[in-house]
């Protein structure tokens, strides 16, 4: 296992120049400057952010807070600190008058439900003012969730491009740490702040730590199911992750479509999006 903590350590001089590098480029190459962040209050946001900034300059990224009537304010206390520390421009909306009327129609509707139609309703907001802004909708979401289907599909998962998508949650907080990211983002316990009382490895059933040892194992070692558990890894625990992966696939995909003709897009028509520079 100690083996498993040292190869999931990254080089953070060498990730921040790729990502710094990364976001920079995406964004210029549409003909671009400005970047759009949701700022949660999180780590994984703040990276995000963090890395924005450093890429285009702080007065050419918005972070947007975008509390429900039931988040916590410690959320937008956090957030607010990064705001501060980065001098970046910054703008709160509010989204239960959007929310709240779909759930009146609802009343039946649990957490889940719930919490996907904030997610959806925040990414309304951003994608908005990214327009306004004339600016791209920059992604938050790491490699743990994108793997384990852990966020909402056109809602948190949705953005023009991502930065964090392959780095672990562990290496999210490596990277963060290099970064300065204010302690209280990085120490708190990860949570959507979908309801009260909510945290990522809660529901998960889980702890972030764990899980990306083995998601390491599975997906960047190709380890089967047998090797898993003979590393050590408990076999609920690997069945569970496992299932997790497969069926959460879907989220990870464009949507598919039905071929029809020789040049479908997807299939036959793969040209870069930068073909015709």
């Amino acid at each position: 296992m100690n083996n498993l903590q040292f190869r999931l350590t990254i080089n953070t001089e060498l990730a921040r120049k790729i990502l710094v590098s990364f976001i920079h480029d995406e964004v210029t190459r549409v003909g671009l400057k400005n970047a759009v962040v949701g700022l949660s209050g999180g780590i994984d946001s703040a990276l995000s952010c963090a890395l924005a900034v450093e890429a285009l300059g702080a007065e050419n990224v918005l972070a947007i807070r975008m509390p429900y009537k039931t988040s916590a304010a410690a959320s937008m206390n956090d957030a607010q600190l990064l705001i501060d520390q980065l001098k970046v421009e910054s703008k709160v909306v509010e989204i239960t008058a959007m929310v709240d009327p779909l759930f009146a129609q609802f009343p039946d509707a649990d957490s889940k439900r719930k919490g996907n139609a904030m997610a959806r309703a925040r990414m309304i907001v951003l994608f908005d003012q990214s327009v306004a802004f004339n600016g791209l909708v920059i992604g938050t979401g790491n490699k743990t969730e994108i793997l384990l289907g852990y966020s909402t599909i056109f809602g948190d998962a949705a953005s023009a491009l991502n930065p964090l998508g392959d780095l672990y949650k562990t290496q999210v907080r490596q990277l963060a740490r290099a970064l300065n990211i204010p302690s209280p983002i990085i120490d708190k316990a990860p949570s959507a702040d979908l309801w009260v009382g909510q945290t990522d490895e809660g529901e998960l059933g889980f702890s972030y730590e764990e899980v990306d040892r083995l998601l390491y194992l599975l997906v960047d070692q190709r380890y089967t199911r047998d090797e898993a558990i003979a590393a050590g890894f408990g076999i609920p625990f690997v069945d569970t992750v496992i299932k997790r992966i497969k069926q959460n696939q879907f989220k990870r995909m464009p949507p598919l479509i039905a071929k029809l003709s020789n040049r479908t897009i997807g299939y036959d028509f793969l040209y870069l999006r930068d073909w015709g520079t």
